[in-house]
């Protein structure tokens, strides 16, 4: 009679949850409406391909197609991790994404700092306007113009190098001690004023009571920026950043592979490269697949991990 009683109650509960979502659905149908190509783009481009993981259990044949494949359970997995090249490609993916994630994410910080206490608005439009372009250029444009720059003897830095009484005649994107430079310079040039634009509009939300209040305490601007702004935006840098470690295995596929050269390969062969080599070149679906799923679940695991971390210690989580 009890259980009996109990079922009741959370059926009428589940009945007016569901009334009450679905009165906040009709309040805000325009908030929804804006939502909803957002949402169709990501159920047909990530959660429908979700399907295709399959293949990372089976050894997939043309004639046969995914569901009839045979399975093979975890050979790929094995195969990957007996492979000899798998430690090197797990370490400079690695490295390659730690570079990105942990040292690149104080720089657009500190330009949404800047940005934000420039006070002329026709001055900050055009500043920002100019850091956000790169954003929009390909790899492709911004690894041939890197390619035109760092050019041996015709290259800009190669003529200034001459100029000042230097050789000029060196290979900048052939060698491999020039790598990380290049690739994190580019990163950030490329992206840093897209990633402030986020930091920006957590900084116009912090009450500009509190900043006349510290002014009228005596506070100047470091003061400002250290008690109010920073504590302000804490919870959005813990997200952005939880949600980068998602990615901690996908060094960025596009950058990369236009760099490699024979000169930095050691350190340019990453997972992403090697998943297109063996998949699409030597048409190894399933085993590029499982590397793939490895790749994704080992992402899903760090943000659940640091998301958990962050609850516990900073009291601040993305859900």
């Amino acid at each position: 009679m009890e259980t009996d009683l109990s079922q009741a109650r959370i059926g009428v509960a589940a009945k007016k949850k569901n009334a009450y979502l679905g009165k906040r659905i009709l309040q805000h149908k325009q908030l929804y409406l804006m939502l909803l190509p957002c949402l169709v783009f990501f159920v047909i481009f990530s959660y429908i391909p979700m399907g295709g993981l399959i293949l990372a259990f089976k050894n997939y044949q043309f004639n046969k197609g995914i569901i009839a494949s045979p399975w093979v359970g975890l050979t790929y997995f094995k195969a990957f991790f007996s492979d000899y090249q798998s430690g090197k490609l797990i370490r400079n993916t690695l490295a390659i994404s730690s570079i990105k994630v942990f040292l690149g994410l104080p720089f657009p910080i500190l330009l949404a700092l800047m940005f934000n206490e420039i006070r002329h608005r026709k001055f900050r439009g055009v500043m920002q306007s100019i850091s956000y372009l790169p954003h929009f250029l390909s790899w492709v444009i911004v690894v041939g113009l890197m390619q035109r720059v760092l050019a041996p003897d015709t290259g800009l830095l190669n003529e200034a190098i001459r100029f000042f009484g230097g050789d000029g005649s060196t290979f900048f994107m052939m060698e491999s001690k020039y790598f990380y430079s290049l690739m994190f310079g580019s990163h950030i040039w490329q992206s840093i004023g897209w990633d402030s634009i986020i930091y920006l509009a957590a900084m116009a939300s912090i009450n500009p009571e509190l900043h006349e209040a510290a002014k009228m305490d005596g506070a100047n601007k470091w003061h400002e920026i250290w008690h109010i702004t920073l504590p302000g935006i804490r919870l959005t840098i813990s997200i952005l950043f939880i949600l980068s470690l998602g990615s901690i295995l996908q060094a960025g596929f596009d950058q990369i592979y236009l760099m490699r050269t024979p000169g930095n390969m050691e350190l340019a062969d990453i997972l992403d490269t090697y998943i297109i080599r063996v998949g699409l070149q030597n048409g190894q679906y399933g085993y590029a697949t499982a590397v793939g799923l490895m790749q994704s679940v080992i992402g899903l695991v760090l943000v659940v991990t640091a998301n958990r971390a962050s609850k516990k210690f900073f009291d601040e989580s993305i859900w």
